[in-house]
């Protein structure tokens, strides 16, 4: 069972929280609709997602300043998912519906705590997605930025064309953006600014804009504000049974958005996270958010990025965001219809730009690691900003599993263990050949994967005549690969035909059981497995005098 937070774990809210809900709430006006408009859905659908999911989110949420509202990953999928089925992104009902039914699977997976699944991903992986997703949210602005829409199938493609074609871009958007970024530096650097240092850009160049009369796109040129809070809006149950593949497509979306949000802005209060307690505030939020005239819904790396930006430093920052987006929208909507785009385009390009220079030090780590996971970051990196959302999660996790896989393999050994008769034992490299009636410990390190075991049947030893081979399996998984369990019976049969002997050492209670259901236990004869005790190496010197005592009972061959 999930544990929601208690009033009082929630913490009191610091003023700083209340700016940068201000902050937060101001940009969800622009983005949300914007985000909105481009997928083909009613740019009011965008505006008021930052509203009930905001705030359910954030009450709910592991992540402390996670802020939950659409994304343009979510848009894009969930216009995908519609035009797939048939069914009209104008249509509320049809909106609604695939909002609740995504919600529903991202509360499933959050309350049969699938959130482990994302712990199998490597870091190189999440490193290379959420570096792709950062550059995503800055290629996404770019028009916002200079009233030049680039051009590609890919946000690279959009990236070089964008730059090549520096000769169009419009000259007030441009200007526009550029004063955006450098009020925002000026204001950083003044350390009793620095937290409202959007706000004050914003604010700023936004007065500018229309003192000196401008010519840019505000946000009315994207659609009306309605002066109203989001009403109740009943989802089209009939459209249900088209949208419930496509909603665990947006669930998957969200969810692997938002699972590189907590590594990239660790809880202010200490605490952990939990991806298992991220899942069920999505789905909340997006359940709940859907009723409510929202799209669906997931952790915004963006707008968490603005709210941290701004000084954010409880979940009330995220709450404070939707309560300020709704009185924004109903008392000042006309106010708010005047904010320039290029003024949230350059401030989307400045949060951008700081999570992809937060990343470096991550980017270092892993290209020092190994050329295998440089490779599986780079590979990720392109996939997010080349294929479609859900593919590039499939392509990560795939490389997760595949870098695993190599790893695990690699890292698996055999040694050889001597006791050096004070109660220790040293480790040495195995023998050729077994030494005729003694016992030799063999320690197996490894996960029984069956990429590993070529190599471990290779360094196996020759066997001989009484000779007897305790094969210690401390780390061996409870349910080891039918492929090891194979091996090992060849190796004993291998050693029975010889003469010798096949003994297991710190065998848990799982895996004897499975030993004995296959009937390895019988081939190997009796007492030949021996359980793990609470001492490290009680089982082992158990073995050994099992071994001894064998090696005595047996003539030696004349």
């Amino acid at each position: 069972m999930i544990r929601r937070p208690s009033l009082r774990s929630l913490g009191r809210p610091k003023p700083s929280d209340v700016t940068a809900g201000l902050v937060t709430g101001l940009f969800s006006i622009p983005e949300g609709m914007a985000y909105a408009s481009i997928a083909g859905f009613n740019p009011v659908a965008g505006l008021f997602s930052g509203v009930v999911p905001a705030i359910v989110g954030s009450l709910t949420a592991r992540t402390v300043l996670m802020v939950t509202t659409l994304t343009s990953a979510i848009a894009l999928t969930s216009q995908s998912v519609l035009s797939d089925a048939g069914l009209d992104p104008a249509d509320a009902g049809n909106v609604a519906v695939l909002g609740l039914l995504s919600g529903v699977v991202m509360l499933l997976m959050g309350v049969l705590r699938l959130g482990v699944v994302l712990s199998f991903v490597s870091n190189a992986v999440m490193v290379g997605f959420s570096t792709g997703i950062a550059l995503q949210i800055v290629v996404g602005v770019l028009k916002d930025a200079t009233a030049y829409q680039p051009k590609g199938h890919n946000k690279l493609v959009q990236l070089g064309d964008w730059l090549v074609h520096a000769g169009s871009w419009d000259l007030a958007a441009t200007l526009t953006a550029v004063a955006t970024v450098a009020v925002w530096a000026l204001a950083h650097v003044v350390k009793r600014l620095r937290t409202v240092a959007l706000l004050v850009a914003m604010v700023v160049v936004s007065a500018g804009v229309a003192a000196f009369g401008t010519d840019v796109e505000l946000v009315s040129d994207i659609a009306d504000i309605p002066a109203s809070l989001p009403h109740f809006t009943a989802p089209d149950w009939s459209a249900a049974p088209h949208l419930v593949g496509g909603a665990l497509s947006i669930a998957l979306v969200a969810l692997t958005q938002a699972a590189g949000i907590s590594p990239s802005v660790p809880n202010p209060d200490g605490s952990k996270p939990s991806v298992n307690r991220d899942f069920t505030a999505q789905g909340l939020a997006s359940v709940t958010g859907s009723l409510f005239q929202s799209l669906p819904v997931g952790g915004s790396l963006s707008r968490t990025g603005v709210a941290v930006s701004a000084g954010a430093h409880t979940r009330w920052a995220g709450v404070f965001s939707g309560i300020w987006l709704a009185l924004i929208v109903l008392a000042l909507a006309p106010l708010a219809e005047r904010i320039p785009m290029p003024v949230i385009g350059g401030l989307i390009i400045v949060v951008g730009g700081e999570l992809i220079i937060g990343k470096i030090p991550d980017i270092r780590l892993v290209l020092r690691t190994s050329w295998l996971s440089a490779a599986a970051m780079l590979i990720t990196f392109l996939g997010t900003t080349q294929l479609p959302l859900q593919q590039a999660i499939i392509l990560g996790a795939v490389l997760s599993l595949l870098l695993y896989c190599v790893q695990a393999s690699r890292q698996a050994s055999l040694l050889a263990l001597t006791p050096t008769g004070d109660g220790r034992w040293r480790t040495e490299a195995v023998p050729r050949t077994l030494p005729a009636g003694q016992v030799t410990v063999l320690d197996y390190s490894g996960v029984s994967l069956f990429a590993e075991l070529p190599a471990i049947e290779r360094a196996w030893p020759e066997p001989a005549p009484r000779a007897v081979l305790v094969l210690v399996l401390r780390t061996l998984p409870d349910v080891p690969s039918s492929a090891m369990i194979k091996l090992l019976d060849r190796l004993a049969e291998d050693l029975h035909r010889a003469g010798g002997r096949l003994l297991l050492a710190g065998v848990r209670p799982p895996l004897a059981k499975i030993a004995e259901t296959t009937g390895l236990a019988r081939r190997l004869g009796p007492d030949a497995i021996v359980p793990a005790e609470d001492t490290l190496f009680a089982a082992v010197e158990t073995a050994v005098r099992r071994g001894r005592d064998w090696i005595d009972s047996t003539p030696p061959v004349s």
